[in-house]
């Protein structure tokens, strides 16, 4: 016995999207942690002294380090170059000691590079 033909249905169904940070789901820093906390914990007050200083920091790494977009901040952070507060989990010093290595490597990768096209120039 043979089945009336009845045509395929298929249910609609939508796909995943993952939403682009920049363009659907906005700029990173809408999802950053730090929105909810106070500002002053990133950004020293004048004059503070150096224990205050150091436990403030320390505090606001917590907030970082918990924080979904906190890789896009260290690298915003980095590529401006900001100089002033906690971003990404990294002081102001921090980061100066992040772009020199990366300076320093640059030039280690250049000269490397310059190197090889002598050799292969040579050879």
């Amino acid at each position: 016995m043979q089945l009336p033909h009845q045509p395929l249905q298929i249910a609609a169904v939508p796909s995943p999207r993952v939403p682009a940070r920049e363009d659907e789901a906005g700029p990173w820093h809408t999802e950053a942690v730090c929105r909810r906390d106070e500002a002053g914990l990133f950004f020293a007050p004048s004059k503070e002294p150096t224990a205050a200083r150091l436990a403030r920091e320390e505090a606001a790494k917590r907030v970082c380090a918990r924080c979904p977009v906190m890789v896009e901040c260290r690298e915003h952070a980095l590529l401006q170059p900001e100089p002033y507060g906690v971003w990404g989990g990294l002081t102001a010093a921090e980061r100066r000691v992040v772009l020199a290595r990366r300076r320093r490597r640059d030039m280690e990768l250049k000269k490397a590079a310059s190197t090889d096209r002598r050799i292969a120039a040579a050879g």
